[in-house]
């Protein structure tokens, strides 16, 4: 079945600006637009795909939903009771963009050279499906970046939702035409998780007056 593959990469590389503009910016709320941004992304990858395969659509009505509504619904709600500006992160802005491009570039590289190593398939080391397999890992990388290099704890959570965002890139990249493919990425949705996260950690802004993961580690109940 054709596929659009002009259209699936360039949704998928911005996916990769959009991460590291959730990552870098320093505004929760300009990150969260970020998020927002890159879940509609993720619904447009999800119908692209849906060419071959038409269950896929239902998916990408949940994930405009859970992704692009109810997520981003939480943490605005939240970052609206809090700081707007994150807690000063490890590193400077300057030194996190260049270790993040860093990253960036040398993991799509990899994935993109040694593809056969991750997904030993045909399929997956055919053009569109390998770019964008090691775009996933990517945007993988830079969501697990995003959770060790950052104090504060909402931007913990949108690596946590950039890390979705990926597996759900490479699933929908694997196997495209399977019917139980749009289950797997609808059973996956982690908004309960995401929505649990936010409540946990203002209830630890109330008690504390942080949300400062350092600072946390040394209080004690």
């Amino acid at each position: 079945m054709p596929y659009n593959v002009q259209l699936i990469e360039t949704l998928s590389i911005i996916m990769v600006m959009t991460s590291v503009a959730a990552v870098e910016f320093r505004n929760l709320n300009r990150a969260a637009q970020a998020y927002r941004l890159q879940a509609l992304l993720i619904a447009g990858l999800i119908c692209a795909f849906a060419v071959g395969n038409p269950a896929l659509y239902v998916w990408a009505v949940v994930a405009v939903i859970t992704k692009a509504v109810l997520t981003p619904h939480f943490i605005f709600r939240y970052i609206s009771k809090a700081q707007e500006d994150e807690v000063p992160a490890i590193l400077g802005f300057g030194p996190s963009v260049v270790i993040a491009s860093g990253l960036l570039f040398a993991f799509y590289k990899l994935t993109h050279t040694y593809v056969y190593l991750l997904a030993p398939t045909p399929e997956a080391a055919l053009g569109v499906f390998r770019t964008n397999l090691a775009i996933s890992l990517t945007v993988f990388v830079l969501g697990l970046y995003a959770i060790l290099s950052r104090r504060d704890a909402i931007k913990t959570v949108i690596g946590l939702c950039l890390l979705e965002n990926a597996v759900h890139l490479s699933l929908v990249s694997l196997a495209p035409s399977l019917r139980e493919t749009a289950l797997i990425g609808v059973a996956t949705e982690v908004v309960v998780t995401v929505y649990l996260l936010l409540y946990v950690i203002s209830g630890i802004r109330e008690k504390f007056g942080t949300t400062d993961t350092f600072e946390l580690a040394n209080l004690h109940w």
